[in-house]
């Protein structure tokens, strides 16, 4: 799903669209998070959507997303694993979140944030694992409130350059955090020195 269908499909349905396509994405359909926040962003950028609730709507969607993915894990792990080991590819996502696990504990919720897919397995395997909900609560709601912010900032700040952008968040991993603080100082940089430029009348 790229960016175009993204705008058309808020455009049409509006913070409801945010909210579902981000809650969905936890099941395992094909929708980039990222780029459903920082479309958001972006619309709210050129007065399509009110930014509050653009912003809202994001974090409602991951906030419900996360919820629903602990409590699958809580009360139908193993089924939900087999489902998921159907292919090699989320065999090696499963076994990728599940070193995050061993490596980082209970903090894997905060490091799984900077890996596509493998933040929506985390919180199966965390939940298989017996963590407490309110400890879960605490870190995935934090961490996905400063994920929901991030994106959102740099969709509001980049515009439709921003599927570039996330391309290249993507690809670096634990590096994407420190891409993400560079990217979002740039574009603040960018946008108060434009609009700061001095007015010249046309003809000037």
């Amino acid at each position: 799903m790229d960016m175009n269908l993204l705008i058309s499909v808020i455009e049409q349905y509006g913070y409801a669209a945010i909210f579902f396509l981000l809650w969905l994405g936890i099941v395992g359909l094909p929708i980039p998070d990222e780029l459903v926040v920082a479309t958001g962003g972006f619309l709210a950028s050129v007065h399509i959507l009110n930014p509050w609730y653009s912003f809202l709507s994001g974090y409602l969607g991951v906030m419900s997303g996360l919820t629903i993915g602990f409590l699958l894990g809580k009360w139908f792990g193993t089924p939900i694993l087999r489902w998921l080991s159907k292919t090699k590819k989320m065999q090696r996502m499963i076994a990728r979140s599940t070193e995050l696990i061993k490596k980082y504990g209970t903090f894997s919720l905060c490091v799984s944030y900077l890996f596509p897919v493998v933040r929506h397995i985390v919180p199966y395997l965390v939940a298989m694992g017996g963590m407490k909900y309110r400890r879960y609560a605490l870190l995935s709601y934090s961490i996905g409130l400063a994920w929901t912010t991030a994106f959102y900032v740099i969709g509001y700040l980049f515009g439709k350059n921003v599927e570039s952008v996330i391309a290249l968040i993507r690809s670096y991993g634990f590096y994407a955090l420190g891409a993400m603080v560079v990217l979002i100082a740039l574009g603040v940089f960018v946008r108060m020195k434009w609009a700061n430029r001095p007015y010249k009348a046309q003809g000037e």
